[in-house]
């Protein structure tokens, strides 16, 4: 993600927390001034059904950090993983983005930010299975034990008040196991995943 990244949160009127631990204190950009960035940003503007559901895609893709083909290719594997299953597509979807290997990490606390978590994987310094990963957007499964580098554990790892780990993750020291697939309570409740799926219905 590139460019000023507290403008993406008054962008989508919410707090992204797409800063790490600047995300949750008073000094954060929405916390301070929440309108939107630009001349006419405190006018409130109608939204047509369209500008609705793109500007969920559009704080959805944010807060995961994903660039627009990205997005759609997750989008396009949780079509055909919820035809085969006879599932939701949106909550398939949601669910493929948490368990993207840069957000398992970052949900687990053992990174400060998504985005020092994308570095971490990036930087080949994590391993899923013993086996050392490059890719942030790696899926992990049930069972699956993340390892990072014990050198940087402890540099990396956040340490500030606000995060609540979900229980479908279990950190432990270095390493984080997978317990299980994240539910939809565990999931941000602000996102509507269903205004993605109209728009990419369309």
């Amino acid at each position: 993600m590139i460019g000023p990244k507290e403008r993406l949160s008054r962008r989508e009127g919410m707090n992204l927390f797409v800063k790490g631990a600047k995300s949750f204190s008073s000094k954060e950009a929405w916390t301070k001034r929440q309108t939107r960035p630009g001349q006419h940003g405190a006018t409130p503007s109608r939204m047509s059904t369209y500008a609705r559901q793109l500007r969920e895609k559009q704080k959805v893709k944010r807060m995961y950090g994903m660039k627009e083909k990205q997005f759609r290719t997750f989008y396009a594997k949780a079509l055909r993983t919820a035809t085969n299953t006879n599932q939701d597509k949106g909550y398939i979807f949601l669910q493929l983005l948490e368990r993207r290997l840069d957000n398992v990490i970052y949900v687990a606390s053992l990174a400060k930010s998504k985005n020092a978590a994308r570095q971490l994987v990036a930087h080949r310094h994590v391993k899923v299975n013993g086996k050392r990963l490059g890719s942030p957007s790696a899926i992990v499964n049930v069972g699956d034990v993340i390892e990072i580098s014990e050198k940087l554990a402890d540099l990396v790892k956040a340490d500030y008040k606000g995060v609540v780990i979900p229980s479908w993750v279990t950190p432990e020291g270095n390493k984080i196991v997978v317990a299980a697939l994240p539910t939809r309570d565990q999931i941000d409740p602000s996102i509507k995943e269903s205004l993605i799926v109209e728009l990419y219905s369309r």
